[in-house]
């Protein structure tokens, strides 16, 4: 899960509570719009100079016809499927992640739930929500928020070094250019991997980790990374991304027809950290498209892969929220612990 939004500090003593919502409104409103407004240029600027710098004009651009296609609807459909999969995967490893943290053992479905339906906070400026949500959803099944935020926070970090093992296949394609970065991140990766697994080094990266995400509060629960952690946890997350990557291997058949799965499958994986090293980019928008676009090349043309980017954007975003809003919306009937959304005391408590 991504880094939480900046606690608010605590009104002055002297203002009165009016007084006191209405600056703590507005102040925080303020930042907020003004750093989406920088990131939003910044990722605009830097797509731009990526699609530039690969030959595109914004006349290409703008004409980009999705409906060049024909789907192989089998292949698409199976995509979705295996997408969905992955998804349901990573809710699964938050919830042996809080086991391993202290936490009570939540059943699969309601892993999933949990975890599909507080992402959905993606998708709303300021990602209170999502931290929030997935507070606010994982104590109602009695796992402390605390634990429930640590786990998201660590499981991401490993979560990065599988999707790097994946990933690093897309470096070592016909463009030598792109090798020597592969090697590095072979060598980082492996060092990674080596320091998490032995238990005084990985808890003291842990904490370091917590730290740089903002949950290393005191309702957090202390690092208990045993020997092993990493590259036990590597694999797991290598695993999940193997199955991301598949699915987005039967996505590009759909579309594009046969290929292998060695030079399409890690190009996701790849464009995916790009997208998330880059700070500014709101959920990796445009960055990770651009990058996706520069991995595809040895395998398709420049307009194709562009458009196989932008589609690819699209099938990620519907597969996930589609899913969750039905578990959302299911368990809401059927009157669950959690049936009802969180108030603004539950967001204020737990952001």
């Amino acid at each position: 899960m991504p880094p939480g939004p900046e606690p608010a500090s605590p009104p002055g003593g002297t203002r009165t509570a009016a007084a006191a919502d209405t600056t703590a409104s507005r102040r925080p409103g303020g930042r907020s719009a003004l750093r989406w407004t920088i990131q939003i240029t910044l990722t605009v600027v830097v797509t731009a100079f990526v699609l530039r710098r690969l030959g595109f004009t914004f006349d290409e651009v703008t004409a980009l016809d999705l409906g060049r296609w024909q789907p192989r609807w089998g292949l698409l459909s199976a995509s979705a499927v295996v997408l969905a999969v992955g998804y349901a995967f990573s809710g699964w490893l938050w919830a042996r992640m809080v086991r391993e943290m202290g936490g009570r053992a939540l059943p699969m479905t309601t892993a999933v739930r949990i975890y599909m339906v507080a992402n959905l906070g993606r998708y709303v400026p300021g990602k209170v929500l999502q931290i929030a949500g997935l507070a606010w959803l994982s104590r109602r099944e009695g796992v402390p928020p605390g634990t429930a935020m640590a786990a998201a926070v660590v499981g991401q970090g490993v979560a990065l070094l599988g999707a790097t093992s994946i990933g690093l296949v897309a470096f070592f394609g016909p463009d030598p250019r792109y090798r020597a970065i592969g090697w590095i991140g072979v060598g980082l990766t492996a060092l990674f991997v080596a320091a998490t697994s032995v238990p005084p080094t990985a808890r003291l990266l842990e904490r370091l980790w917590r730290g740089l995400a903002g949950r290393a509060g005191e309702e957090s629960p202390p690092p208990v990374a045993k020997a092993g952690f990493g590259l036990r946890w590597t694999a797991w997350y290598a695993l999940n991304w193997g199955v991301y990557a598949a699915a987005f291997w039967l996505f590009f058949m759909a579309l594009e027809g046969p290929a292998s799965f060695l030079g399409v499958g890690p190009a996701f994986a790849a464009a995916y950290l790009v997208g998330y090293l880059v700070l500014f980019a709101p959920a990796g928008a445009g960055v990770r498209e651009s990058a996706l676009v520069v991995f595809l090349l040895p395998v398709v043309s420049r307009e194709a892969a562009l458009a196989l980017a932008v589609a690819a954007r699209l099938w990620t975003t519907v597969v996930e929220v589609v899913p969750a809003g039905i578990l959302a919306l299911t368990h809401a009937r059927r009157g669950g612990p959690d049936a009802s959304l969180p108030d603004s005391s539950d967001s204020h408590s737990t952001a």
